[in-house]
């Protein structure tokens, strides 16, 4: 089984990455571009095919090491990897 982290800033947390990005775009003629959020992605194959295991076991890792809990938010996803 495959766990995907996706991290994100909270609202209200200032995003440099994504404001300069936002910035370029708009250089580089998109006018419409509001604003831009950065994330980060993160994949973890875990050795389980229980998705309970393996969703306890994501959130420890994203409460312990992955995700800033102060600045952060995150969401998982699993994706059950079947043969076939």
């Amino acid at each position: 089984m495959k766990a995907r982290v996706h991290i994100f800033y909270k609202d209200g947390v200032f995003d440099p990455q994504g404001n300069t990005v936002s910035q370029a775009l708009q250089r580089q003629g998109f006018s419409r571009v509001a604003s831009v959020r950065m994330g980060k992605v993160i994949d973890v194959e875990m050795n389980t095919t229980s998705t309970e295991e393996a969703k306890r076991d994501v959130q420890k890792m994203c409460d312990t090491l992955l995700v800033n809990p102060v600045i952060e938010s995150y969401q998982i996803e699993l994706i059950n990897q079947g043969k076939g």
